[in-house]
């Protein structure tokens, strides 16, 4: 799951689009690079948010799941490549 793009389909971000940090079964914790970075992430209910097919490359992943400081920029950038691929289609 660490990795996956997912999209708030509640509360004030409604639409944002967030990589998954981490899940503990009823919550994701979520960071987009920009707004909510990795050292104070977003915590949504599962509920809350549309699960995508698409996830960031590997190499990012493994940093993910390794726990690796400073990936804010990274994941920003990963978030706008999505954003542009999902509007082209």
């Amino acid at each position: 799951m660490t990795g996956r793009f997912v999209i708030s389909r509640a509360g004030h971000d409604k639409g944002s689009v967030y990589v998954v940090l981490s899940f503990d079964g009823q919550f994701f914790t979520l960071a987009d690079g920009r707004l909510k970075k990795t050292g104070s992430p977003k915590k949504k209910r599962r509920k809350h948010v549309q699960l995508t097919d698409s996830y960031v490359d590997l190499e990012l992943q493994e940093a993910l799941r390794a726990g690796m400081p400073h990936l804010d920029d990274r994941i920003k950038y990963a978030v706008k490549c999505y954003r542009k691929t999902t509007q082209n289609q």
